[in-house]
Formats: C-alpha cells, sequence, structure tokens
C-alpha cells in the first residue's frame, strides 16, 4: 500500500483548518465567561433569576442553577453554531462526511439533548455536594465522576452509541472467526463481533473493541471491512485486544479522574478565595458557575498535553502488542497507510503540535516502529 502524497497534502490543510476551528470555538467560550464577569452580568444574571429560591435543601438551589446553566449553554450554542456549521461543510469538501444536513442536525440535536442532561446532573451534583460538603465536595464529586467514567464504559455499546449508530453482528466466516481466535489468545472474553454502520456519516475507517464486562464486544466499521484486508484487520483489531491485554482502558480512567481530581482541588482553593473576600455571596452562589467553566476550562488546557502524552504511551505499547500477538509487519504497515490515505491523517505533524493536540503517536512514528520491530525480530 502507497502513501498517497495528495492526500497528505490535504491531510494537512485539513488538520490546520480544524486547529483554526478549536482555536476559534476556545477564544468563544473564554471571551463570553470573561465578558460575563468584567460586566457583572454573572450576578446580574443571578440576581434575574432570584425569584427562583426554592431550596429543599439550604443552600442548594436546583431551579436557579437549571435556568442559570441552560441560558449559558444554549447562548455558546447559538454564537458557536456557525462555526460547527463550518466544521460540517469542512468535512464534505474534504470528503471525510457522506451525512446529509438533515441527518447532520438531528445528530446533533440528539447530542446536545443527551449532554444537556448529563451536564445537569452534574452541576446540580456540584452544587448539592458545594451545600452539603463545603470542604470536601471536591473528592466527592471526583470520586462520583470515577464511578460515572465505569459505567458509561460499560454502558455506551448498548446504550449510548446505538442513538447515532447501526449496529448488527458480523456473519460467520473466516475474519469473524480469526478475530475470535484472536481474543481467546489475549484471554479477552467478547459478546461477539459486530459492524457499526459508519458509512451513513463518514468515509473514515475505524475499529474497536468496546465496553467493560459483560457488554465487550469487537466493533469494526462497515467502511474497513469494504476496503481492508483480513490480514490489516485482523492487526487493527490486535492493536485494540492490546489495549484489554494491559489494562489500558482502566489506566486511562484513573488517569483522567486523578487530572480532574486535581483541577476541581484547585477550583476549590480558588472559590473558597473569592467568597472569603465577599466578591460572591456563598459557595453555592449561582453567579460562580461562569468562574467555574473558567477554572476547570484552563486547568484543562494545562494538563492536556499530560493526558496526551500518557495516550500515546499506551497507543505505543499496543502497537507493540499487536506486532508481537501476530508479526504480520507488512500487513500493520499496509494498515497504518491506508488509514492515513482513507482518513486524512498527517503522518509528520511538527513535534509541538503532535506533543499538545495528539493522543496517538503520528502513522509515521508508528511506521517507523513497524520497521524497528522487524530489524529487531527479523
Amino acid at each position: 500500500m502507497e502513501l498517497n502524497l495528495e492526500r497528505q497534502q490535504q491531510a494537512r490543510e485539513y488538520a490546520r483548518k480544524r486547529r483554526q476551528i478549536f482555536y476559534i470555538d476556545l477564544a468563544i467560550g473564554a471571551l463570553g465567561v470573561l465578558f460575563l464577569l468584567a460586566s457583572g452580568l454573572d450576578k446580574g444574571l443571578r440576581n434575574l433569576l432570584q425569584p427562583l429560591v426554592w431550596h429543599p435543601i439550604p443552600g442548594w438551589f436546583p431551579l436557579q442553577i437549571l435556568i442559570y446553566f441552560l441560558i449559558l449553554v444554549l447562548a455558546y450554542q447559538v454564537l458557536t453554531t456557525p462555526l460547527t456549521y463550518y466544521g460540517f461543510v469542512l468535512s464534505h469538501r474534504y470528503g471525510l462526511s457522506t451525512m446529509t444536513l438533515r441527518a447532520w442536525i438531528l445528530d446533533r440535536l440528539k447530542g446536545l439533548a443527551l449532554g444537556l442532561v448529563l451536564e445537569v446532573c452534574l452541576v446540580e451534583l456540584v452544587y448539592l455536594l458545594l451545600a452539603l460538603q463545603p470542604q470536601t465536595w471536591w473528592l466527592s464529586v471526583g470520586l462520583l465522576l470515577l464511578l460515572f467514567s465505569v459505567v458509561m464504559a460499560n454502558l455506551a455499546p448498548v446504550l449510548i452509541l446505538p442513538l447515532f449508530y447501526k449496529f448488527k453482528p458480523l456473519p460467520e466466516g473466516e475474519l469473524t472467526q480469526r478475530l475470535l481466535t484472536l481474543a481467546q489468545r489475549a484471554n479477552t472474553r467478547v459478546r461477539g463481533v459486530f459492524s457499526m454502520e459508519l458509512s451513513s456519516k463518514t468515509t473514515v475507517a475505524n475499529a474497536a473493541l468496546m465496553g467493560l464486562g459483560n457488554t465487550r464486544r469487537i466493533v469494526l466499521g462497515d467502511t474497513m471491512l469494504d476496503r481492508y484486508t483480513p490480514d490489516e484487520i485482523e492487526v487493527v483489531l490486535a492493536h485494540e485486544l492490546g489495549h484489554h491485554v494491559h489494562a489500558d482502558i482502566w489506566k486511562l480512567i484513573v488517569t483522567q479522574s486523578v487530572l480532574t481530581l486535581g483541577g476541581l482541588y484547585l477550583a476549590n482553593v480558588v472559590l473558597h478565595q473569592v467568597v472569603e473576600a465577599h466578591t460572591y455571596q456563598s459557595l453555592t452562589d449561582v453567579a460562580l458557575l461562569p468562574l467555574l467553566f473558567v477554572l476547570m476550562g484552563v486547568f484543562g488546557l494545562v494538563v492536556m498535553p499530560i493526558g496526551n502524552a500518557i495516550s500515546r504511551a499506551i497507543e505505543y505499547q499496543a502497537d507493540e502488542y499487536a506486532l508481537q500477538a501476530t508479526k504480520k509487519v507488512d500487513a500493520f504497515k499496509s494498515a497504518m497507510t491506508r488509514l492515513a490515505n482513507q482518513n486524512l491523517a498527517d503522518i509528520e505533524p511538527s513535534p509541538l503540535i503532535e506533543f499538545l493536540f495528539h493522543d496517538h503517536p503520528s502513522i509515521g512514528r508508528r511506521l517507523k516502529h513497524a520497521d524497528a520491530f522487524a530489524t529487531h525480530h527479523g
């Protein structure tokens, strides 16, 4: 499989434009929240919602929190809709999207509704714990988010993803048996092999081992099934199995939870300081919500390279497992090259861009890894 140089040029252009969208989106969110804080609108909106002071628990005003949060989120959605639509247009321009505008809007609405439900529950929980445990709320929130991450990893393949994609069992045959055998050799129990209808939305290829425990399953995008050889699919799946052999899902959940806990603790320190300075009424003042967004957003940006570095190390180990388990170096390299061509992946991003934004090693590094493996085991 040869690298398509024209597609590589497009990949660099597309990656640059996607980063520009990210920067603009970040600027809109940051400027919007800073405007709220600087203008006093954060407190003005709270005062406007003062009639909604029903509090089943002293200090916790769930209706006021709900309306305040919805105003912030929906205002942000309105402001960024042109930018989001441009991302949709861009994916079509570079041949990565197969969605109609109607289907895209429907997916956006479903995602927004699901996100709002989960986010409202989280914000209400944070404020409830601020009222009940003003000193240790951050620890309780961190532990509950850890539990939520585990539950979602288990339920996502059966409850969340089917809202957006159609799944069907892969027919019995050589490929299915090869993948099940590969899972058995990795001592990984799976519920079966499934095809995910990616082609209704995208031309991008993907495969995964999804779920935890009784929901774990092998999932192949139909955009991969119709273009990759059985050997290529096998090495891609071996990579995914490597994550389970090394317990990488648990590593990532724990790592993310520790980072989140650090952010929550720092937010706790700042919130106590601004309340003690009489800038806000109390820890449960709903007007603190924009400040809380700023604190968690800044912390997330600062630690993002750390999380990405950990993820890249984990992905490197999964590649090593795939090469060790299959010994199919040529299939691994052809699969990586095909992914670069099909998914518009820049095989050699700048070291800085890779350090800041990439949670996988670049395709170029993965190809060099395969060559080094072949030399060492040749």
